[in-house]
């Protein structure tokens, strides 16, 4: 807001997600923090508070609002929290293609593809889902560990391997979805 007439700005054209949301740049983030943050945020800048502003001004708002929720999503989120940290870093994310990510993980993650592909009871897709969620918090614990060595490149591989994860939790939403 302007310090003068109190009209709302607009956003910064690249702001730090961590700031935004009043955050340490780490890895371990707390999540009821974070809700209260955004919470907070958007009850300043939501548009539905801007209805009687200027048009310029409802515009703001709803950039600043949408901000706040990309910045919410990302950090909330510990695969794009972080890639975000990576990016921060001007480390750019592995690709699939340019992640060696070895032959014991990529015929886990086969395995887990073919269990998927081939369950057709709920039982067996739940089974699935907890052996995924186990991964991913494996996983997530060792990035937290490999962000607070300040070992960026163990974090840019084991975030590769959460993509995996990730790709796998997407396809069993899909599977469950009533067709």
């Amino acid at each position: 807001f302007c310090p003068g007439c109190r009209a709302l700005q607009p956003p910064e054209h690249r702001p730090d997600l961590f700031r935004l949301m009043d955050c340490d740049r780490s890895f371990r983030v707390d999540a009821e923090q974070l809700q209260r943050r955004f919470r907070s945020l958007q009850l300043v800048v939501h548009p539905d508070r801007f209805g009687q502003r200027p048009p310029k001004e409802q515009h703001y708002s709803e950039q600043h609002s949408s901000l706040i929720n990309k910045a919410y999503q990302t950090l909330l989120n510990p695969l794009s929290r972080g890639l975000y940290l990576l990016e921060l870093h001007g480390i750019e994310a592995a690709q699939e293609t340019d992640y060696d990510a070895g032959s014991v993980f990529l015929t886990e993650i086969m395995e887990i593809n073919e269990k998927l592909a081939e369950s057709k009871n709920e039982d067996s897709l739940q089974e699935i889902e907890i052996l995924i969620k186990v991964k991913q918090e494996e996983l997530t614990k060792e990035v937290a560990a490999a962000f607070e060595r300040d070992d960026l490149k163990e974090a840019k591989k084991l975030l590769a391997k959460m993509k995996y994860f990730a790709n796998l939790e997407d396809k069993l939403k899909q599977k469950k979805i009533p067709s």
